[in-house]
This record gives structure tokens, C-alpha cells and sequence, in this order.
């Protein structure tokens, strides 16, 4: 699972549709295996666009999750057009498209910040379905 899709996933139980705290879920970071495909091609396009899309604070929470604590706080400002990027935006661009792109999570353990309930990965894919006495 890429750790961009992080930024997609909440609880599915439906109990915590109405909470605040079943986004973005925790990642139990000693719990999780990452890896690092360096094959992938790097897209300045895709990575401004879907920039304007992630919620920060997420990407924020479940790096930290995942032990990396070196995001700035606030989403970087960038030009909407890669041509307009200066060398130093571009190498934000880069590094966020190591994050976002190129580093899966590939077994590991999600957890509800409300409900607690737990969501496990493996093989890259996230299994977010619920037992039935939770659907």
C-alpha cells in the first residue's frame, strides 16, 4: 500500500463515521514493514495536483506514526505548473515523491483513533473489511 493512500482511508465501522478521530487512522509504526521502490518515475504534474488534494496533517500524523518526524508543519507552497518550480521546490517535489510514492507499506497493523478497532496489511493491501458483528 502506498503511503500516499494513507491520506484515503478511514474506519469503516459506521459507528465512527460521526467521530473526528477515524481520520486518519494510526499506524502502529513498529508494526509496520515499509519499502522503497525506486523503479517508479518521478511525475512533477501528478505530485502538484495531488498535492492540493492530501490533508496535510494526515500525511503529518502517519509519517510520524512511521517514525519520520522530519515534515514541516505546514504544507509546502508550490506553483500549480511544474515549469514555474525553483530548484530548492523541486527538491521538496522529490522528497515527496519518495514519501508518497515510491515508500509502501507492506504488512502492518492500522488502528481506529476512536473505536480502536484494528486494521491489518499484507502483501501491500490494506484489509478494511469488518467482521459482522461491526458491519
Amino acid at each position: 500500500m502506498k503511503f500516499l493512500t494513507t491520506n484515503f482511508l478511514k474506519c469503516a465501522v459506521p459507528a465512527c463515521d460521526s467521530s473526528n478521530d477515524n481520520f486518519p487512522l494510526h499506524y502502529i509504526g513498529e508494526k509496520c514493514q515499509l519499502q522503497q521502490d525506486e523503479s517508479l518515475e518521478f511525475n512533477a504534474q501528478f505530485l502538484l495536483r495531488i498535492l492540493d488534494r492530501v490533508d496535510w496533517n494526515a500525511v503529518v500524523a502517519v509519517a510520524h506514526d512511521l517514525g519520520n518526524s522530519s515534515l514541516p508543519a505546514a504544507k509546502p507552497e508550490l506553483p500549480r505548473e511544474p515549469e514555474q518550480l525553483s530548484e530548492e521546490q523541486m527538491v521538496i517535489l522529490r522528497d515527496l515523491h519518495t514519501l508518497f510514492v515510491q515508500t509502501s507499506i507492506a504488512e502492518g497493523e492500522m488502528q481506529c483513533r476512536n473505536c480502536g478497532q484494528i486494521y491489518y496489511i499484507k502483501n501491500s493491501i490494506p484489509n478494511l473489511l469488518l467482521p459482522p458483528h461491526l458491519a
